[in-house]
């Protein structure tokens, strides 16, 4: 299949080269472009850091990865928790992809009175903050990045839109499905990003389009990428 991978880089380039292995031909073209805030994490005393994205992991600096290299680190996934230990973490402790599943990871390990710091972006979800102050934990968030849309769709998918030369479309967060859907509308090929077969990563990824009315294909039992490539091959 002709596959589009809207995700921001550096995700798409791996992604791509996935796809390609796997005998598709991958259309990178990131919606979103990832921009450092510039914030730092706050002075404590902490007893751990909560990462719920790899682009958290990528724009902590230097003194803040020094601070916490002894701390428990809790990652919602394996990508992020992969990146945590290359950054010189040493204590990763991996949830299944899951917010909720991270603020019970996190309940199981450590006082229910403890400080975290929630290492995120400035578009966050309620998870896993709710379910931890619900058990008595004080999280703090630092928003550390923002994801925001590009200024204009590239032209190379404006034109395989037009020629009817994309087969699928990849989504793997509600910010980049929203801002595909926004940036072909824009460009007046709506019609044609409707009739992409849409796989999403999540049921949460997906909502936005089915708000839309636009149909998904598929969306994985687990929100991991191994589960949704192998929704390529189940769709053939």
């Amino acid at each position: 299949m002709r596959i589009w991978v809207a995700r921001p880089e550096p995700g798409a380039a791996r992604t791509a080269a996935r796809l390609a292995a796997l005998g598709h031909q991958p259309l990178v073209a990131p919606v979103l472009a990832l921009v450092p805030t510039g914030a730092a994490l706050p002075d404590g005393p902490w007893s751990g850091l909560i990462l719920t994205s790899a682009n958290a992991v990528r724009t902590l600096d230097a003194r803040d990865r020094d601070r916490f290299r002894a701390h428990p680190v809790f990652a919602v996934g394996a990508r992020t928790g992969a990146l945590a230990r290359e950054a010189g973490f040493a204590d990763v402790r991996i949830a299944g992809g899951d917010a909720r599943a991270l603020a019970g990871l996190v309940a199981a390990a450590l006082p229910r009175d403890a400080a975290l710091i929630h290492a995120t972006g400035t578009e966050r979800k309620a998870e896993p903050g709710a379910s931890l102050a619900q058990a008595g934990f004080r999280v703090r968030c630092c928003e550390l990045y923002s994801m925001r849309p590009v200024q204009e769709l590239a032209r190379t998918v404006a034109d395989a839109l037009e020629a009817g030369a994309i087969d699928a479309v990849l989504h793997y967060s509600r910010r980049s499905a929203t801002a595909a859907q926004d940036l072909t509308t824009a460009l007046g090929r709506s019609g044609a990003f409707r009739a992409l077969t849409h796989y999403c990563l999540s049921a949460d990824v997906a909502a936005p389009l089915v708000t839309a009315g636009i149909a998904i294909h598929f969306v994985p039992e687990r929100p991991d990428e191994d589960a949704l490539l192998a929704g390529l091959s189940a769709s053939r």
